[in-house]
């Protein structure tokens, strides 16, 4: 009876340890990463503000530009890039919710102030990993 106890510990401590290490593991599809200092803008015909394309890049805890600057009008071309660790970006008032590789286009309309937040449970520092979007 002992010796099966003793195998279920083994196995459960192997299973949380497997567990554990896919939250600070790399995404190995981050094949492309772009420079978070230069979004690229373009206008929009007709007046209506500009597209920014920004690369939001995630590490372990962090992003890289947790505060982005945008105008009413303006579409927002976010993207997430992890760096390292295994991450996902959520805007909940804009209903954004990306994961590494994706992209959401956002047309900000209203000025305002829009938090965003990993919305994976990537480990200690989860709770540091925060910004905002600013729209005048």
């Amino acid at each position: 009876m002992k010796l099966k106890s003793v195998r279920f510990c083994v196995v459960l401590a192997l299973f949380t340890l497997l567990v554990l290490n896919g939250c600070g593991k790399t995404n190995e599809n981050n094949s492309i990463a772009q420079s978070p200092s230069a979004p690229s803008t373009s206008q929009e015909p007709g007046g209506g503000g500009t597209t920014k394309e920004i690369t939001e890049n995630a590490v372990n805890w962090s992003f890289s530009q947790p505060e982005i600057n945008a105008k009413v009008g303006d579409t927002l071309k976010l993207t997430l890039n992890n760096e390292a660790g295994v991450h996902g970006l959520k805007i909940e008032e804009l209903g954004v919710d990306i994961k590494n590789g994706e992209t959401a286009t956002i047309k900000l309309d209203k000025a305002g102030t829009y938090e965003f937040h990993c919305s994976i449970q990537c480990g200690q520092g989860h709770d540091n990993m925060v910004g905002q979007i600013i729209v005048e």
